[in-house]
């Protein structure tokens, strides 16, 4: 492996991009009225500003490393998914988003309550808050494992740690200032900063192409010619193939994956309701699926890159190929931009998830626990006391994780994966199913979330328990595009079943 190059020039790009981060934070928190201004900005957010955001959201650290190593492994098949994000959002900008305009929600779980009653809304709040904060801490987590891989190198050399002292630094340094700028500014903080924060990662991936160009013999006609003739720029492919990726895993996995994640999850719920109009929030989210798609095409092309260029190293995970570049290729300055980019990508989603938690917290559970207005001054008080907590809690979590050791894009995916179903069935079951009421949804959704995590953790479970194989091994071998479909069908179908148990008279 390369040895880090990483010089004080690269240091004084990083400290700069954090610095003029968080001061635009700062400054865009400034005049906050109420705890509807702070959480959805007043719905005064232009619809582009809205797509890029809810693009920035969706992109950490994990996907900007990860990504291109699929295709350096694979081929472009995964663009088959990314294609089914797109029809999953359009479901979405249909179905979902006239109903949480419809009552000038806060939090995506509120619309439950109107359809089912609250205790439905708390269940499927708390569900949320509980893996998004997991998940959040896993990404955080990721994010210091590449910084450190490139940072700790130089730090040794001057003695100042290694590369545990530097993720355990990175952690806190980009947990900290993350809670500063989301804790004053709110939404409206978040949304504009990660305007700036996708323009970086994006601008770190294309300067990563055209080096990529400039060092390959022949540049890239050539590297585009051997990845053709190699089967490396196949995109589409029919079940049987042997493709990590078939056409029907992408296109329905894909789409009920971004159906959960984009019409579920409070995340991205928020920043739609964040935009000035149903209208601009339907522009935004499918507009989002087309630039992600862009965006997914752009990280599989820089894979392509990175199996052409890598090719006298051996890697113990296709994670490590782009570090890898980044560390040997990169020049001073170039290198900087580059690890700004990783921390970038992260610090958006994790800057919206403490905000999201905190919209949570304060709608879905301190607002109908104590019977007060949003519009009362203690609300705007107690949301940003939650996002200060949230930000705490997910920061010392993925130091937590960190002292576990556990793989971090293994239990990432895992998280994400077991309740969103449950909770787009739950969804799925008040707008479809007319005689379902809050008893049948809350048995539904827990059924799918216990179903799915029973089928995400297979293969675990059988490894540490071999006796499991009959019962769980056909579990174990489903891909997990698939998850979310499974998952919402066996809580549509359950919430259903259960609903007969009463007279249709009784449902709400």
């Amino acid at each position: 492996m390369p040895a880090s190059r990483f010089g004080w020039l690269d240091a004084l790009v990083v400290v700069l991009y954090l610095a003029g981060v968080t001061a635009l934070g700062l400054r865009l928190g400034r005049r906050q009225k109420d705890s509807a201004d702070y959480f959805v900005a007043s719905r005064s957010i232009p619809w582009w500003a809205v797509m890029f955001s809810v693009v920035a959201t969706e992109t950490s650290a994990l996907t900007f490393i990860s990504i291109p190593g699929l295709a350096y492994i694979g081929d472009f098949t995964f663009l088959q998914v990314a294609a089914g994000y797109i029809l999953g959002r359009i479901v979405v900008a249909g179905v979902l988003l006239p109903r949480y305009f419809a009552g000038e929600l806060v939090t995506a779980y509120a619309l439950l309550e109107t359809r089912f009653g609250v205790g439905a809304r708390r269940f499927t709040s708390i569900v949320f808050m509980v893996t998004r904060a997991l998940a959040d801490s896993v990404r955080v987590f990721a994010t210091a494992i590449p910084v450190a891989f490139i940072v700790a190198p130089p730090l040794s050399r001057v003695g100042l740690g290694g590369e545990r002292a530097s993720m355990v630094a990175a952690i806190l340094v980009l947990g900290a200032l993350t809670i500063l700028y989301t804790y004053r500014g709110g939404m409206r903080a978040v949304v504009w900063t990660e305007l700036l924060q996708a323009g970086v990662y994006l601008l770190g991936g294309l300067c990563a192409l055209a080096l990529m160009g400039a060092i390959a013999s022949g540049g890239w006609s050539a590297i585009l010619d051997a990845a053709r003739a190699a089967g490396k720029l196949r995109a589409f492919a029919l079940p049987g193939s042997g493709a990590p990726f078939t056409i029907f895993e992408g296109l329905l996995g894909g789409a009920f994956l971004a159906m959960a994640s984009h019409g579920a999850d409070q995340l991205i719920v928020q920043r739609l309701l964040s935009a000035r109009s149903l209208r601009d929030a339907q522009r935004a989210v499918i507009g989002s699926g087309v630039v992600v798609f862009l965006q997914f095409a752009l990280f599989l092309l820089i894979g392509v890159g990175l199996w052409r260029t890598m090719t006298a190293h051996a890697f113990g995970a296709p994670d490590q190929v782009f570090p890898a570049f980044i560390v040997q290729w990169m020049p001073a300055g170039l290198l900087g931009l580059v690890v700004a980019a990783v921390v970038a990508a992260t610090m958006s989603t994790h800057s919206g998830a403490i905000n999201s938690l905190a919209a949570a917290t304060t709608y879905d559970i301190w607002l109908p626990l104590t019977g007060r207005s949003p519009d009362d001054p203690r609300a705007l008080v107690t949301s940003r006391r939650a996002a200060l907590a949230w930000g705490v809690a997910l920061t010392a979590g993925a130091l937590l994780f960190h002292a576990q050791g556990t793989p971090a894009v293994v239990v990432a995916l895992g998280i994400a994966s077991f309740t969103y179903g449950g909770l787009l069935g739950g969804f799925f079951l008040g707008i479809f199913w007319s005689r379902a009421r809050e008893r049948d949804a809350i048995i539904g959704m827990s059924v799918g979330i216990f179903a799915m995590a029973l089928v995400v953790f297979a293969a675990p479970i059988v490894r540490e328990w071999p006796a499991l194989a009959p019962a769980l091994g056909f579990a174990a071998g489903i891909a997990w595009p698939w998850y979310v479909l499974i998952g919402t069908a066996i809580t549509f179908v359950v919430g259903a079943l259960v609903s007969f148990t009463h007279s249709e008279q009784r449902a709400t």
